[in-house]
């Protein structure tokens, strides 16, 4: 299974022990492929050291520039695909045209806007929580 996991899921999964976690772990597991782009490993590196997350960060025992790295190793890059203006934030777009590139299964959000859409182009877009519903099992 191919998955595009926007910029708030791979913090979430890096930084807390919760559902988008688990998705990592399949990931590091092998039971499903993440994808990402340049663009999405460069808003993961604007959005970590934000004053909100220094705790956390802190508390994975790993920089910045580590915790991309290692999502970087983990997710295969790909160039997005080249699409219409789709959501009310650009920056979705970026997550949209990852997803078409990588030719995903899923792409997993826990932004309302994005998971408004529902899907994109035939793939669907849900949670963490319901991504985990849908992956093999070991």
């Amino acid at each position: 299974m191919r998955l595009v996991l926007d910029t708030n899921t791979v913090v979430s999964g890096l930084l807390w022990g919760s559902a988008p976690s688990q998705l990592i772990n399949a990931g590091l597991e092998g039971r499903i492929e993440l994808f990402t782009s340049q663009t999405l490993l460069l808003e993961l590196e604007d959005v970590l050291p934000r004053q909100k997350l220094s705790r956390r960060v802190a508390a994975s025992g790993l920089s910045v520039a580590q915790l991309v790295a290692r999502y970087a190793l983990l997710a295969r890059s790909v160039t997005p695909a080249t699409i219409d203006r789709v959501s009310k934030d650009p920056d979705d777009d970026y997550v949209l045209a990852c997803a078409l590139a990588a030719q995903a299964d899923l792409i997993i959000s826990g932004d309302d806007d994005l998971l408004a859409l529902k899907e994109f182009l035939g793939i669907p877009i849900v949670t963490a929580a319901e991504a985990l519903k849908l992956l093999p099992r070991r």
